[in-house]
C-alpha cells in the first residue's frame, strides 16, 4: 500500500477528515442526519463523496455515506486502486457500512467520531439504532485485513451531532 506505517495518521489523513466534517455539517444543515464520506486513492484523488440520506421520508434507511462512498468508488476504480484507497469517515462505519467497505475491497478506514461516542450522543434517538460494534471486530471476521485509524478528531465531528438527536 503506502509503504509506511499504515496505522499513524498523516497530515492528509487529517486534512480528509476535516473534510468530511464539514460535509456531515452540511448534511445537517440541509435537514440530513450529519455524517458523510470520503474514498480517496493512493494518490490522494477523491474516487467518491457521500452524505448520509437515510432520513424518511424520501430517504432510504442504508443510504448512509459510508456506503454511498464506497458503492460509487466501487464502480469508477480497479480492485487493485481499492485496495490500496482509503475509506475516510466522519464516524465509525456501521456494521452495515463496514460490509460494504470489505465487500468493495477497500483498504484503508480512517474515522474521526466513534460508534461509543455516537451512541453517547444520540442516546435511543429510533432514528439512529446503533449498534455497538466497533468496525475493528466486523473487519476481524473478514479474509483480509482492513487497516483502521481512529477515533480521530473525535469533539470536532461531535459538534455535527449536538443537538441534533434531541
Amino acid at each position: 500500500m503506502r509503504g509506511v506505517d499504515e496505522s499513524v495518521p498523516t497530515a492528509a489523513d487529517l486534512e480528509h477528515l476535516h473534510r468530511c466534517i464539514a460535509l456531515a455539517e452540511d448534511a445537517r444543515n440541509i435537514g440530513r442526519h450529519p455524517f458523510a464520506a470520503l474514498v480517496v486513492g493512493r494518490d490522494q484523488v477523491v474516487l467518491a463523496v457521500g452524505q448520509n440520506n437515510s432520513m424518511p421520508p424520501g430517504g432510504n434507511p442504508t443510504q448512509h455515506a459510508e456506503l454511498q462512498a464506497a458503492a460509487e468508488a466501487s464502480l469508477h476504480a480497479t480492485p487493485d486502486e481499492l485496495a490500496q484507497a482509503t475509506l475516510y469517515s466522519s464516524a465509525e462505519p456501521c456494521v452495515m457500512c463496514a460490509g460494504a467497505i470489505y465487500w468493495t475491497g477497500i483498504g484503508r478506514v480512517v474515522y474521526a467520531l466513534s460508534e461509543l461516542e455516537l451512541l453517547r450522543l444520540t442516546g435511543d434517538n429510533p432514528e439512529n439504532p446503533t449498534l455497538s460494534l466497533p468496525c475493528r471486530e466486523v473487519f476481524a471476521r473478514g479474509q483480509r485485513a482492513i487497516c483502521v485509524v481512529g477515533p480521530l478528531l473525535e469533539a470536532e465531528a461531535a459538534a455535527a451531532h449536538r443537538g441534533f438527536w434531541d
